[in-house]
């Protein structure tokens, strides 16, 4: 299955905890990104047949709904078997959603974060609960009843008893897909940049332990298994036939192409991708968006276990043709309990999930190092 990415971003206030290549612009700017998007995406000349379109960002749910369709109406397959489309809540409009549906949007990833106001505030967001349930009842009249509800375990002062209120909101609002991410410290955010040097702004001295976040992560898996929403991948949580299926072809490696700031591209043998910043892109794709930009070849063994490991189903897996510092690694990986083996496929542990991103790190050039 084959898709496309196209990134918006754009958005009306930059979220503190937000590390995505995304901000606020001047309409002006906004305008010479739309026109170069159009032309990059007019130029393409498609190896393949899309099924799934996700348009992220960024708050790609601001734009007018005829800026929505210049973007898409040079990518082929329409009806796509997937189009979502991502949105702050608040953004919604019911004339703009049904122009969407027309479009072909069928599904809309909710940027939630957290049901709590204080917690909300704290990062810049506008919305509150009352606010999600108007769209989420919004969506279902207008016929899209796939979205996506995302929440962020850890921010600024958040409690074991504030998470239990979001948590509540996901049990009254049903949706039928939710995303679980643990807050990211990373210098590429305001907050995270303001953890890392000790500061207090943008409530950074109010974020709790990593074993607490850990704790609310694990108590968020139980909760949505519980409602028949179980895990599917590390972050995301869904109903039978509700998985994405846009997402589900990054850690499947099926091909895609990404038009937009920061969007990237794989083909099966080679990865590429656009500049970061909005006023770079404009200037590559006026250039033609010439693919030798940021393009390396790809690593099929390691990112099997990168993307394929992230998926609860797990990956098969034929130890006898690995290369040995490979093997070697998920060995001492199984022997912490990190990983597990039932002899033919290997998935993480409940313990592992938690520590995923050291465990990957550990795969990183095991396809070509020494023993």
């Amino acid at each position: 299955m084959a898709g496309v990415y196209i990134s918006w971003p754009f958005c009306a206030q930059k979220c503190t905890y937000c590390n995505f290549a995304s901000g606020v612009e001047k309409p002006e700017i906004q305008k010479k990104y739309l026109d170069a998007l159009c032309l990059h995406l007019s130029r393409q000349e498609w190896p393949f047949l899309p099924e799934t379109v996700y348009i992220g960002g960024g708050t790609p749910s601001l734009l007018r709904p005829e800026e929505l369709a210049r973007i898409v109406e040079s990518i082929p397959g329409r009806p796509w078997r997937e189009f979502t489309m991502e949105a702050a809540p608040g953004s919604l409009q019911p004339q703009w959603v049904n122009e969407w549906v027309r479009l072909g949007v069928n599904r809309v990833s909710l940027g939630v974060q957290s049901f709590v106001e204080k917690e909300l505030r704290q990062t810049g967001r506008r919305h509150n609960a009352r606010t999600v349930a108007e769209d989420c009842e919004l969506l279902r009249r207008a016929g899209i009843g796939n979205f996506n509800l995302d929440l962020i375990a850890g921010l600024p002062f958040q409690t074991e008893e504030s998470w239990e209120e979001s948590l509540a909101w996901l049990d009254r609002l049903q949706p039928p897909h939710a995303s679980i991410y643990m807050l990211e410290v990373d210098e590429d955010s305001r907050l995270g940049l303001e953890i890392l040097g000790q500061g207090s702004r943008y409530g950074a001295g109010a974020v709790a332990p990593d074993e607490d976040i850990t704790a609310r992560y694990e108590r968020a898996a139980t909760f949505l298994g519980d409602l028949g929403i179980p895990r599917y991948e590390i972050s995301n949580f869904a109903r039978p036939g509700f998985r994405s299926l846009h997402n589900l072809k990054y850690w499947r490696m099926e091909p895609y192409l990404g038009f937009g700031v920061d969007a990237h591209s794989f083909d099966g043998a080679m990865r590429w991708g656009s500049p970061e910043e909005v006023r770079d892109y404009v200037t590559y794709v006026r250039r033609g968006a010439p693919r030798e930009v940021a393009v390396e070849k790809s690593r099929p063994l390691e990112e099997r276990f990168l993307t394929g490991l992230r998926l609860d189903e797990g990956l098969p897996v034929d130890f006898a043709a690995l290369p040995e510092a490979l093997r070697s690694r998920i060995e001492t990986a199984i022997d912490h309990q990190l990983l597990v083996w039932n002899g033919k496929v290997l998935r993480f542990s409940s313990r592992g999930i938690l520590v995923s991103n050291e465990v990957f790190e550990g795969f990183l050039g095991a396809d070509s190092a020494e023993s």
